[in-house]
C-alpha cells in the first residue's frame, strides 16, 4: 500500500523538474514512509514518483518503485495489493518471465506485454490504482481497482496530465489550479457527489472499474475513458429458477473465506477492525479460524450508550479469544481531530465517524500494526442498510399483504429511529430524473437530495443563480449504467445505486482509504473480493432480505461463528453522536465554525453565504425543532464546516511550497 503521482506532458522532450516529483510523494509521506522513488527518464515526458508502505517483500531496496521493466519499455506505480500473485508469478515463470523482485506489484510489467491491458486486469485480484507507461505506444494508462477502494486522481494542465493518489498530491506540483466549482461545492454541501468528480474545478477520480488511457500523438494528448468491470446482477427474470438455499449460504461461506485467507497473507502482522456488526464479527471469526494465533481486534467506541458497540463487540472478541483494544472516543477526541480529518478526506464529512476512523488507524499505528481486515462491503453486497429494506418493503414486494409490509416497514422505523435524517430519509423525497433511471428513487439518496431546500440556501448568491437550474439527481443518474439497471429486481437497483454513489463517495473514502492511511496503515475490505461479489449476485433478492431480516444469507452462513445475540439483531447503523445529541459536542462545533466559518472567513473564501449558515444555526438551535430535522441540519452543518476547512487547507494555503517543505523535513531530495 502507498501513494503514487505522476505526470505525462504533451511534448516528450519537455523536461520534468525531479524535485517536483520527489514533494509530490513527500506530501502524502503518510501513504508510504518506508521510502520514495522517481522516474523521469529524458525524451519522454513520463515523471513518476512512489511513496512506499512495505508490506508485501519488505527489502527497501528491491522494492522501491517506479518499477521499470528490464527492456527499459514499461514504467509503473502501483498503489495497493494483488492477492493470489504467487500463483500468477509462478505461471508466468514458467513462460519464461524473469522477476526483479518479490513484489506483487512487478506481475504487471509481464503480463501487460503478453495479455494486453483488458486481459491483464482480469488476472488481478485485489485492490489497486496504478500509472502504467508503455514506450513503444507512447501510452499512459490510469487504472482503478472494481470498487474504488484505492483512490487516484488526475487533471489536465498546460503541459499535460498530473495524476496522484490524493488531491494534495496533484495540488503540490505548480501548474495545478487549486479553486472549488460552483457544482462541486454544492454536492458538498448535500453529501452525494457525482462519481468521477471532486470539489476542485477540473480535478477528476477515474471511476471505480474503470482505466483512462492517455495517447500522445504530435504533442496531442488524447483521453479516452473505458469500463472494464461493473457489478452485474441478473436480469429479474434469471432469478426463477434459482437453487437451493444450501447452495448460496455454502456458497458465501466459502466465498468469504477464501477472501479473508487471501488478505491474510502478508510479510507484517494482520489485525482485524471490530465493531458490534455482522460484518466485521464475520472476519474476526474467519480470520481467528484460520489462524494459529490470537487475532489482534481493534474496537472504536463512543461515550454515548445510545451509539456505543462495544458490549457486542466485546462478546465476539472474547468468544474468539481475540486480543482486543478499545478506543472510547468523546466529544473533545472528535472535534479537536475534525480539521486533521478533512485535511485526509479531501472532502467534507456528514458525521464525525470519520473522525474516529482517523484516531483508531492512528492506535493501530502505534500498536505496531500495518494492516486490519474490515467488514466494508458487506452491506452493499448482501443488502444490510435499512435503506435497501425499505425499498424492498415498497418496491420488491408486490405479492405480499400490505398489512404484513406495512407491520414490517413500522419494525423498520422503530429500530432505527436514532438513524432518520442520515441513513434513512427524514420524509420521502423523489427525484424524477433519477426515477426515470432507475425506476425509483432509492431511499439511500432521498435524504440527501432533499438537502437541496438548505444547500442553496448556503451557496454564494452568484453560484446560487448559476445553480438554480441545476438538477442533482439527473447528474448523478446520467453517471449510471442504463444497461445494469434495466430489468433487475428493485433490491439490486438500489443496491447498484448505492456502490455507485454512497460505497465509493463516501465509505471508502472518509470511511476508509483516506482516514487509515493518514496513518500508514491499510484497510483490507474482504467482502470486497470481486469473486465474492460474482457469487453475491446471484442471491436471490428474497434470501438478501428474507421477511424483514436483512443480510438473512450471511447471518446464516455466519451463524455458527456469531454470539446469538448478533445473529438474531438488527443491523444498526455504525455512525458516530451526531453533535445536537451532546451540549458539550455542539458546543466544540460552534466554537469551530467560529474559527473556520466566521465571517470574515466565509467573505474571503467567497464560496458560502454567511447569513445562510446563521439561519441554518439559529433554525437549528430552536428548541420546537424535531429530532429528525436536527440530525439531517447536523449533516448539513458539518460540511459547510468541511467547506471552509477545504478552501483553508487546499486553496488558502501554498501547497507547491508545503511540498517542499515536507521534502526538506524528510531529506527526500532529487539526485544532483
Amino acid at each position: 500500500m502507498c501513494g503514487i503521482a505522476g505526470v505525462f506532458h504533451r511534448d516528450p522532450q519537455k523536461p520534468i523538474d525531479s524535485q517536483v516529483l520527489v514533494n509530490m510523494a513527500a506530501i502524502q509521506y503518510h501513504r508510504g514512509p518506508d521510502n520514495f522513488g522517481y522516474s523521469n527518464p529524458p525524451g519522454l515526458g513520463v515523471g513518476m514518483s512512489h511513496a512506499r508502505l512495505s508490506i508485501i517483500d519488505l527489502n527497501e531496496e528491491r522494492g522501491r518503485q517506479p518499477l521499470v521493466s528490464k527492456d527499459q519499455n514499461y514504467y509503473l506505480v502501483h498503489n495497493g495489493e494483488f492477492y493470489d500473485f504467487q500463483k500468477i508469478r509462478s505461471g508466468l515463470v514458467s513462460k519464461g518471465a524473469r522477476f526483479a523482485t518479490k513484489s506483487d506489484s512487478e506481475i504487471i510489467l509481464h503480463l501487460y506485454p503478453r495479455y494486453g491491458l483488458e486481459k491483464t486486469l482480469d488476472y488481478l485480484r485485489g485492490e489497486f490504482a496504478f500509472a502504467l507507461y508503455a514506450k513503444n505506444d507512447d501510452h499512459m494508462y490510469l487504472v482503478r481497482d472494481r470498487f474504488g477502494v484505492k483512490p487516484l486522481y488526475w487533471t489536465e494542465t498546460e503541459d499535460g496530465i498530473v495524476y496522484g493518489s490524493e488531491l494534495k498530491v496533484l495540488f503540490a506540483h505548480p501548474s495545478v489550479k487549486r479553486k472549488l466549482s460552483a457544482a462541486g461545492t454544492y454536492h458538498q454541501l448535500i453529501q452525494v457527489t457525482v462519481p468521477g468528480s471532486t470539489a476542485f474545478d477540473g480535478i477528476h477520480q477515474v471511476l471505480p472499474g474503470h482505466f483512462i488511457k492517455i495517447k500522445r500523438k504530435n504533442g496531442q494528448l488524447t483521453v479516452t475513458n473505458k469500463k472494464y468491470w461493473d457489478i452485474d446482477f441478473p436480469v429479474a427474470g434469471e432469478y426463477v429458477n434459482h437453487k437451493d438455499e444450501s447452495h448460496y449460504v455454502e456458497g458465501v461461506r466459502e466465498q468469504l473465506l477464501e477472501a479473508v485467507q487471501h488478505r491474510l497473507q502478508a510479510d507484517v502482522p494482520v489485525g482485524c477492525y471490530l465493531s458490534g456488526g455482522i460484518d466485521s464479527c464475520s472476519i474476526l471469526g474467519l480470520s481467528a479460524a484460520a489462524r494459529q494465533d490470537p487475532v489482534k481486534a481493534f474496537t472504536i467506541g463512543f461515550d454515548s450508550e445510545a451509539y456505543d458497540e462495544t458490549p457486542i463487540a466485546r462478546e465476539m472478541a472474547e468468544m474468539t479469544e481475540a486480543d482486543q483494544l478499545v478506543l472510547t472516543l468523546s466529544a473533545d477526541d472528535l472535534y479537536k481531530n475534525f480539521s486533521r480529518t478533512i485535511w485526509h478526506t479531501e472532502r467534507t464529512i456528514y458525521n464525525t465517524l470519520a473522525v474516529a476512523k482517523l484516531l483508531m488507524s492512528e492506535t493501530v499505528q502505534k500498536n505496531n500494526y500495518k494492516v486490519v481486515l474490515t467488514g466494508e462491503g458487506s452491506d452493499e453486497l448482501f443488502a444490510g442498510y435499512p435503506a435497501f429494506r425499505k425499498d424492498m418493503f415498497l418496491y420488491g414486494l408486490d405479492s405480499l399483504p400490505a398489512s404484513l409490509r406495512n407491520e414490517w416497514q413500522s419494525s423498520l422505523e422503530e429500530s432505527n429511529s436514532l438513524f432518520r435524517g442520515a441513513m434513512l430519509p427524514r420524509e420521502d423525497f423523489n427525484s424524477v430524473a433519477m426515477s426515470e433511471v432507475v425506476g425509483f428513487t432509492p431511499t439511500c439518496l432521498q435524504n440527501w437530495l432533499h438537502c437541496d431546500s438548505f444547500a442553496m440556501k448556503l451557496l454564494n448568491p452568484q453560484w446560487r443563480d448559476d445553480l438554480k437550474n441545476y438538477d442533482a439527481g439527473a447528474a448523478i443518474a446520467q453517471t449510471f449504467d442504463r444497461d445494469q439497471l434495466d430489468g433487475r429486481h428493485p433490491l439490486d437497483k438500489a443496491q447498484y445505486v448505492w456502490i455507485k454513489t454512497m460505497l465509493e463517495g463516501q465509505i471508502l473514502t472518509w470511511g476508509g482509504d483516506r482516514v487509515d492511511m493518514a496513518n500508514s496503515m491499510e484497510a483490507r475490505p474482504a467482502f470486497l473480493d470481486h469473486h465474492l461479489a460474482k457469487f453475491a449476485t446471484t442471491v436471490p433478492p428474497q434470501l438478501r432480505i428474507k421477511g424483514a431480516t436483512e443480510k438473512y444469507v450471511l447471518r446464516e452462513a455466519m451463524k455458527g461463528l456469531l454470539p446469538e445475540t448478533l445473529y438474531k439483531r438488527q443491523k444498526f447503523a455504525f455512525m458516530a453522536p451526531p453533535a445536537h445529541t451532546d451540549t458539550k459536542k455542539w458546543k466544540m462545533l460552534m466554537n469551530l465554525t467560529d474559527e473556520f466559518a466566521s465571517k470574515e472567513k466565509v467573505e474571503a473564501a467567497g464560496l458560502l453565504d454567511y447569513d445562510g449558515i446563521r439561519a441554518l444555526i439559529d433554525g437549528h438551535e430552536d428548541p420546537s425543532m424535531d429530532r429528525d430535522t436536527k440530525v439531517q441540519l447536523d449533516a448539513v452543518l458539518n460540511h459547510v464546516l468541511g467547506v471552509q476547512l477545504l478552501h483553508h487547507h487546499f486553496v488558502e494555503q501554498d501547497l507547491p511550497k508545503l511540498a517542499q517543505q515536507r521534502a526538506d523535513e524528510l531529506g527526500w531530495k532529487a539526485a544532483s
